[in-house]
């Protein structure tokens, strides 16, 4: 009796080094032995050609992209659509690059060698969903938040120069009078240029507040609706308000299966205790890498229930009396807190 072999398709993993208009390519073999280097134009158009190329080698495997959460967002979608495993990969090492040099075919090579032999493993974010509008929402609320703190302390800071009759209306105002106070100027030209110019810029800047504030609050509305839409069992975290509960959910990305551990998810948001002993002294500190947003999140609820929270203050005492200092109870406490919010992490 005839047997028919039927002979496996060769599996290929690629590297990609993407950038705002082109991305490179590299291909390799099952074993790691580099297929070819392409170059394709970063558009939809060119994404199809990227896979179609590197399908023709094989069968792929999986995609290792450099800059998934930049120039290389909409590639990722694009193969994770296509059903491609796509691997997020880091920069090509320093002390690598200045012995080697650097050029784009090399770190397309890189990427998928990183890809290839383990040393970059993390899934993609896939940002197609309501995790990634959140990242668009606080991009702008930030950017209104950081302008209006510029711009009300450029107000008083012209309120300290301002002609004797402008600077005594204006001493004394808190933030919110001063911008109100500022934005009803109404400069006249034609008297006193000193005057007429500084209110005319009191006024600008005291608008441009007032309508930093007007957009911050329409970026809120729409920020707690997504948040609560998305993870409600994490707003009933103690300590998780909306800003945080974005943070967090902004780090654990649309697709948090991507976290194969709670582990893993203490590691991303830099609360995994880095050993730090030394002789005779056994000890741990905070880590200092990580996801800085997230860990300034999980740092806020800290601080909340240290001030509020009677059982965490009661565990403060208590670690106190041990000989922790403020700074290993805040570390342990961070890595407690990623732990229970690592349960309330949304699931697909």
């Amino acid at each position: 009796m005839a047997v028919t072999i039927v002979e496996a398709a060769p599996t290929v993993v690629g590297g990609v080094d993407t950038h705002l208009d082109v991305h490179v390519a590299a291909a390799l073999d099952g074993a790691g032995a580099l297929l070819g280097v392409e170059l394709f134009p970063a558009t939809s158009a060119g994404y199809r050609k990227l896979l179609g190329w590197l399908g023709g080698f094989g069968l792929v495997g999986r995609v290792g992209v450099e800059g998934t959460g930049a120039y290389g967002a909409g590639l990722t979608r694009f193969l994770r659509g296509s059903g491609v495993e796509v691997i997020e990969v880091d920069r090509a090492n320093r002390q690598a690059r200045r012995r080697h040099g650097k050029s784009d075919p090399a770190d397309a090579i890189e990427a998928a060698r990183a890809a290839h032999n383990g040393r970059a493993q993390g899934l993609a974010k896939s940002r197609d969903g309501n995790v990634e509008a959140i990242r668009a929402l606080l991009v702008a609320k930030r950017s209104a938040r950081n302008t209006r703190i510029k711009t009300v302390n450029q107000v008083r800071q012209l309120t300290f120069t301002a002609p004797d009759e402008l600077r005594e209306r204006m001493r004394g105002l808190g933030t919110v009078a001063l911008t109100v106070e500022a934005a009803g100027l109404r400069p006249r030209p034609g008297g006193d240029s000193v005057l007429y110019a500084t209110k005319l810029a009191l006024q600008v800047l005291g608008r441009r507040a007032l309508s930093l504030d007007a957009e911050a609050a329409r970026v809120d509305a729409a920020l707690a609706e997504l948040v609560a839409g998305t993870a409600p069992s994490l707003l009933g975290v103690y300590g998780v308000g909306v800003d945080t509960a974005a943070a967090l959910l902004v780090a654990a990305g649309d697709n948090p299966e991507r976290l194969r551990s709670e582990p893993a998810w203490a590691h991303l948001c830099g609360v995994a205790p880095v050993p730090a002993s030394s002789g005779k002294v056994t000890r741990h500190r905070l880590d200092r890498g990580g996801n800085r947003q997230a860990n300034s999140a999980l740092w806020r609820i800290v601080m909340v229930r240290m001030a509020l929270d009677p059982r965490t203050r009661t565990y403060v005492e208590r670690r106190t009396k041990e000989g922790l200092s403020k700074l290993e109870i805040i570390r342990v406490l961070k890595r407690y807190v990623a732990r229970e919010v690592y349960r309330q992490l949304p699931r697909d």
